[in-house]
């Protein structure tokens, strides 16, 4: 081999070692430029959780001083009120203080409860969505239904009706909803994509938290739900894998509406269609729920 032959082995070697032109060490690149991506994207989900987490505590704390507090201001009050108890007048003045104190302390109980709700709303919407399994063949088949004359109207995990109302997806199919209520409910829900997640809430197109965004569908459907999203169990308890379009995928701090075809819309960061799931950060799971008959 003459000498630029040799010399161009060298360089080659040369490259090779470089990784210039080099396909594996281009896509191994390319892997850890991904994984750093990922890391950096978990560092900053883990310091959003962590300032959520300080909120709590914050929310806590000051919800069990504000307690003790009223504890502390009605025994000081019973105490000096204690000589006249013995009279009508005292009893009545006794228990009309007890009857304010005890309102108060409900109230800051409604308000702790509702901001760990909502703190557990933004906390669910920063992790990563979970793989669902993937759906079963909802498609037609002619021939006869080897379990018997009726015909199967129901598909796993929100695959829809074989006759209902119709509902277009995002993705370009048609999802079968029971109701028109829940159709349109759907249609609604749809169409706050892109809305991006605030806290608490209520202002669609400007802002939405998980319980804002199914409230506000099914209130334009007509249907009242609570502000909650644990409170949003309400209607007929379906099995996951019969739910329906228009259903409510209900955890403890976190609510979803199916859209059909394996799929529910939520308000994560922004609202945003997602494949459906029951499991949702370690939530504890309530279940589906239809709010509506049909």
């Amino acid at each position: 081999m003459g000498r630029g032959g040799t010399c161009d082995r060298a360089r080659r070697c040369r490259r090779a070692r470089l990784g210039l032109g080099c396909p594996a060490a281009s896509q191994a690149i390319a892997s850890a430029e991904q994984v750093l991506a990922d890391v950096l994207a978990a560092a900053d989900r883990g310091s959003a959780l962590a300032g959520i987490a300080l909120e709590a505590t914050v929310t806590v704390v000051t919800g069990a001083a504000e307690i003790t507090r009223l504890v502390d201001s009605f025994v000081t009050f019973a105490e000096q009120a204690a000589p006249a108890t013995s009279l009508p007048q005292g009893q009545l003045a006794l228990l009309a203080v007890a009857i304010d104190h005890l309102v108060a302390g409900l109230d800051v109980l409604t308000q702790v409860t509702g901001t760990l709700a909502e703190l557990t709303d933004r906390a669910s919407a920063l992790l990563p969505p979970e793989p669902s399994a993937p759906p079963i063949d909802s498609g037609h088949h002619p021939g006869p239904d080897p379990a018997g004359d009726e015909p199967r109207s129901l598909h796993t995990f929100g695959g829809g009706l074989s006759t209902g109302v119709e509902v277009r997806l995002p993705d370009g199919s048609v999802s079968l909803a029971p109701n028109e209520t829940a159709a349109a409910a759907v249609r609604h829900a749809l169409a706050q994509q892109g809305t991006p997640y605030v806290w608490g809430g209520t202002s669609p197109g400007s802002g939405l938290d998980c319980s804002g965004l199914t409230q506000y569908a099914y209130a334009q459907a007509g249907v009242e739900l609570p502000r909650l999203a644990q409170e949003q169990d309400v209607g007929t308890r379906v099995d996951p894998a019969a739910a329906l379009p228009g259903d409510l995928v209900v955890w403890d701090g976190h609510v979803a509406m199916v859209v059909g075809n394996g799929l529910m819309v939520e308000a994560g960061d922004p609202v945003s269609v997602t494949p459906m799931r029951t499991s949702n950060g370690g939530m504890a799971f309530h279940g589906v729920y239809r709010p509506t008959a049909g």
